[in-house]
């Protein structure tokens, strides 16, 4: 049986304890499949994933993996970029597994880790899946912030957060805000008001604030020199990540594809799971 307690597991690399979560099958050659949450409160590999593992589990070896700052991965002081400092967490994560090399799933903040990975750890990475990602997207047409990123700084910036304004947050990266519900709404919460969790969260937005470090987390410039196969997927209601947003990505990268989800906002994988899960098996294994 696969569910979160049963596929925790917790590695130390790059001087971290990086916690995740494992499953996949039998076949010790099955490629793997590394995927990388997206940011905001109660963010982690098992809050945006946990629901997809099970199939992902069937074909290849698949790790969610709490990024440095989120989860019950520590909390540290940044001293890079947060994209670049988690690329370099997850790659040292790989060689303490003993992973050569992985495909990669990223969802906006993840999509971001993804694509630095992707440049700068060329060696490690297969093919890319971008879900909504940060840093290689550009907005073209949607005003910045956008109502999700407006949403998102009002949380964080409040003294006393409130469950309302998690719920408003939240509801914002969903196309159908039923989704949004109760239960998510206490399991995030906890999350986003645990032990370490607005340190965490402190020191992740502190690294995005850096100017020394404000042009390492513009992606959108490198994405040229990205080599792998990308497959570029949107929400095409997404309110975080707009949909025009992808087309500098679409554009530079020279292996790009996009594939875009209706009636889908910011979580793909939750409001289009069954598409979302066949498109990713099918690149992956061809």
């Amino acid at each position: 049986m696969i569910d979160h307690d049963s596929t925790s597991r917790t590695a130390k690399a790059a001087g971290l304890s990086i916690h995740y979560h494992e499953a996949g099958p039998a076949d010790p050659g099955a490629p793997v499949v590394i995927m990388l949450h997206g940011g905001g409160p109660g963010a982690s590999g098992w809050s945006n994933f946990g629901g997809n593992l099970p199939v992902f589990a069937e074909h290849f070896r698949t790790l969610l993996v709490d990024q440095p700052c989120f989860g019950a991965s520590d909390k540290p002081e940044l001293d890079q970029d947060f994209f670049s400092y988690s690329a370099d967490a997850v790659a040292a994560l790989m060689d303490e597994l003993g992973i050569a090399r992985a495909h990669f799933i990223g969802n906006s903040l993840g999509g971001g880790t993804s694509v630095r990975m992707a440049l700068n750890h060329p060696e490690k990475v297969d093919k890319l899946l971008l879900m909504g990602p940060g840093g290689i997207s550009l907005n073209l047409f949607a005003a910045d912030p956008t109502e999700g990123i407006k949403r998102l700084f009002e949380f964080s910036a409040a003294a006393e957060p409130t469950r309302d304004q998690l719920r408003t947050f939240l509801t914002t990266l969903a196309y159908d805000p039923a989704i949004v519900t109760d239960e998510l709404i206490e399991e995030r919460w906890a999350q986003a008001t645990g032990p370490g969790a607005k340190l965490g969260n402190a020191r992740m937005a502190a690294s995005f604030a850096n100017p020394a470090w404000q042009q390492d987390t513009m992606l959108w410039r490198e994405a040229h020199r990205i080599t792998a196969p990308v497959l570029l997927t949107w929400g095409r209601e997404d309110r975080a990540n707009p949909l025009d947003g992808a087309l500098v990505a679409l554009k530079a990268i020279p292996d790009a594809r996009l594939h875009v989800f209706p009636h889908c906002g910011h979580w793909a994988q939750t409001e289009q799971a069954d598409e979302f899960n066949r498109l990713a098996v099918d690149f992956f294994t061809h």
